[in-house]
């Protein structure tokens, strides 16, 4: 399973039941849906309403959901023009994580040191003071919306230029939140529940289904980077399922606006004052058809809940 070290994680490279698992809707029990026409020339199942499969982000070896920067330029600028979509360089990204953490720590260059469009790793270890810990960084939950690639939780690589970087010098929230982890964690067996926990504790969503797909692939990317330096191999596929599994749930498919699953409705019953006498009369049905609210998973809480519900309070 060749998935480290390159930009692009080519999906006929995954296990089946790996691949099957980062393309669920974990809201509705189906997958993602394209949700942009940018694949239509390809054919039938490739409308933005046509859920994405195995077989077709697939088709044989050839690879169909791919990196902005692996893009051709043409395309790169026809998503901008057509779906608004911008990618922001890394170092950017490393400023505004930066500006998060100055805030969280209460002083800077906690990770790095920016120097113009780059950046400085610190060498020595992260320090915790005024009654912050290192369990509690790991535990604090970010969201990054609207998320494309992901390149605020992880920086494999800048999404604008393509060029990989390495795991030491990454930005991403996630990314230093596995810093953390390995710089503390005091045995393996903690290494594992703290590195596992701070990809709980990572959510973003997006729209288009090939960036939540990119989005998942990298984040899964990630864990086998941080899981190598730590063990020395590479994850199994039991071991890369269960982390999998977190990535599903925290990095999700939702219309932003509205906070609900493309394409996605459910039948509920009309309220009552909904249902008038020509109704009755013409024998029209008594359920209406609503969009179905996602949800995300609250995994100290060990339960599922709507994603409207954690921003307003309400469950």
């Amino acid at each position: 399973m060749r998935i480290i070290d390159k930009l692009d994680v080519n999906e006929y490279e995954l296990d089946a039941r790996l691949l099957d698992m980062l393309l669920t809707d974990k809201t509705t029990g189906d997958t993602i849906r394209w949700c942009t026409d940018g694949y239509r020339s390809l054919g039938d199942g490739y409308a933005a309403y046509d859920m994405m499969t195995r077989d077709s982000v697939t088709a044989g070896s050839a690879a169909v959901v791919m990196p902005r920067a692996a893009k051709p330029v043409e395309e790169q600028l026809r998503r901008t023009r057509v779906n608004a979509e911008v990618f922001t360089p890394a170092w950017v990204c490393n400023v505004q994580n930066n500006a998060v953490d100055d805030a969280w720590f209460g002083r800077p260059f906690v990770f790095n040191i920016p120097r113009g469009q780059t950046w400085i790793p610190t060498r020595r270890r992260v320090v915790f003071n005024d009654g912050r810990t290192w369990t509690g960084y790991v535990d604090e939950r970010v969201l990054e919306v609207t998320c494309g690639e992901a390149p605020y939780l992880t920086s494999r690589y800048d999404a604008v230029t393509g060029s990989l970087i390495p795991v030491r010098e990454r930005i991403g929230l996630l990314d230093r939140k596995l810093r953390v982890v390995a710089e503390n964690a005091a045995d393996d067996a903690e290494w594992l529940k703290w590195s596992l926990r701070a990809f709980e504790s990572s959510y973003g969503y997006d729209y288009q289904g090939d960036s939540v797909l990119l989005a998942r692939e990298n984040l899964l990317a990630t864990y086998c980077d941080a899981f190598a330096e730590r063990f020395g191999r590479r994850p199994t596929a039991a071991e890369l399922r269960r982390v999998a599994n977190v990535i599903a749930w925290n990095i999700w498919q939702m219309d932003g606006s509205d906070s609900t699953v493309p394409y996605a409705f459910t039948e509920v019953p009309k309220p009552h004052s909904a249902i008038g006498l020509f109704d009755a009369q013409l024998d029209e049905p008594a359920t209406m058809r609503v969009p179905v609210k996602a949800k995300v998973y609250d995994w100290r809480a060990r339960r599922p809940e709507t994603f409207e519900s954690t921003m307003t309070g309400r469950n």
